[in-house]
This record gives C-alpha cells, structure tokens and sequence, in this order.
C-alpha cells in the first residue's frame, strides 16, 4: 500500500501540474483507482492540500481543485516579495562557491531557454531557482512559508512566465539575484529579489484578467 505521503504528494502533483485542473470534482472512490489507495489516504491527502489552499470542500458538494483568483494571486506575489526578499538576504549570508556556480549556471539555462523561445522550460528552471535559493538560505520556517504560496499561484505563475516579453526581462532580474548571492551581497540580494517580484505583481496587474483564465 502506497503511503499516506507519498498519495499526498502525488495528488499536489497532478494539481499543480493542471492534470487535475481548477475547478475540477475529486471524487473520493474515483482518487482511490487513481493512486491504488484507501479512502483514509485520499480523506488525509484532501484535507492537507485544502490547508494549503489547493483543494476546496464544501458541505453536500465534496471536494474540488480550488480555483485561484487573479486578485489572490496578486496578494500571495506581494506577500512572497517580503518573505523571498528576506530569504535571498540569507542565502547571500550562507551560500558556498559550489552553490554560486550551480545558482550561475541555472542562469545560463535560462537564458538558453529564453533565446530558444522555450517559455516552459523558462518556467521549470524558474521553479528551480527559486527553490535551490530558498534551500540555500537554511531558512526553514521561511522556505516553507513561501513553497506554499508558490504552490497557491502556480498555475497563473506559468501563464506569466508565457506573456511575451516577460521572460527577457525576468532573467535578467534572476541574473541580477544570483550575483548578488554569489558575491555575498545580502543588501544587494533582497533588494534584486524585491525588484524582481514588485515586476512580477506589475505584471499581473498589467495583465487583463481574462488573459489568464
């Protein structure tokens, strides 16, 4: 039997990756079939992923993939500005030479990515980078904080990474982070990480709702 984990970790995945798409019913019996579970599993992973704002339930009505809307999206940006700004500070404090090659050669994925016209590869190296910094900075109740509000927007977050000209600029933001981290400049670092994700609420706002559903 798969474990309660591994099941709530499998759903967020097929959420977040739009195989189980916004608005969606998820039927208990029709989730055990999917994943070869229990009931108990699929209740435990249903109530984790409405803690995190993914999934939605509701009285007589069951449960659903919860629908994000633009003005939320907009809000959990602003609120990953304060908190990813504070984690670049500490990943400027902390990172080693390994780390500010691999965080250098990311970039350079990513601007391959950009010259290709690859807006979902863009998009996956994006998720990385963001990740490897927030693991850089050892700050765990931060790290976790924003993995969830990543988490909340991430479909509208790819839709962005796709808006025409986004991701040229958007690397270059990227780049300016990572070397600040690289030459351990916590200053500089939350202050390019804050410039970064003040453009991407920008963005958002710029953006016609309608665009993104």
């Amino acid at each position: 039997m798969t474990s309660n984990l591994a099941i709530i970790e499998r759903l967020r995945s097929d959420i977040l990756s739009g195989e189980l798409a916004p608005g969606q019913r998820l039927v208990e019996f029709s989730l055990c079939d999917r994943y070869e579970c229990g009931r108990v599993a699929v209740r435990d992973a249903l109530a984790t992923l409405e803690a995190e704002g993914l999934v939605e339930r509701a009285t007589n009505r069951g449960a659903t993939v919860r629908t994000i809307t633009m003005e939320e999206v907009i809000e959990v940006t602003e609120a990953r500005a304060a908190l990813e700004s504070l984690i670049a500070g500490h990943a400027a404090n902390n990172v080693n030479d390994d780390e500010a090659t691999e965080l250098r050669s990311v970039i350079s994925d990513m601007r391959a990515a950009v010259a290709a016209s690859d807006a979902t590869r863009y998009s996956e190296l994006n998720s990385v980078l963001h990740q490897r910094i927030r693991e850089i900075s050892r700050h765990a109740i931060g790290a976790h904080l924003v993995a969830n509000l990543r988490n909340r927007a991430r479909h509208h977050q790819f839709r962005l990474a796709q808006k025409p000209g986004r991701a040229v600029a958007s690397v270059e933001q990227h780049a300016a982070i990572v070397e600040a981290i690289a030459n351990r400049d916590g200053a500089g670092a939350t202050a390019a990480m804050e410039t970064h994700l003040s453009s991407a609420v920008e963005a958002l706002r710029d953006w016609n709702d309608g665009d993104l559903d």
